[in-house]
């Protein structure tokens, strides 16, 4: 059975990861003025679940191992490539597969 704490630490990746998707999104675009730039429904709630990330994370870290926290955390660079080509067609070349490749590959290693 899987660790709630771990588990928690998971969602909070992936929350991370879809703040920093609405972040790309905001960018992305072309604004009229500096404040629309920076307040607009795709900066706020991008801010907003890296708060929320923030404190999933905080929680998690209170019941496992902090061994564990920076292998779970390194999944996100795996989910906003992922992510990133899905909702924004971002292409996915080889360099980029490479270097998901030996994230995880470091991954494995960190647990063997």
């Amino acid at each position: 059975m899987i660790n709630r704490f771990i588990l928690c630490m998971f969602v909070s990746v992936t929350v991370a990861s879809v703040s920093q998707i609405l972040l790309k999104k905001s960018a992305m675009k072309t604004y009229s003025s500096i404040v629309k730039e920076y307040v607009n429904p795709y900066v706020i709630g991008g801010y907003g679940l890296l708060v929320l990330s923030m404190l999933l994370t905080i929680y998690a870290y209170s019941g496992m191992e902090y061994k564990n926290g920076p292998v779970i955390e390194s999944f996100g660079n795996v989910l906003v490539l992922v992510l990133g080509c899905v909702f924004l067609n971002e292409k996915i070349c080889l360099k980029k597969v490479l270097g998901v490749g030996c994230i995880m590959l470091g991954m494995a290693v960190f647990y063997m």
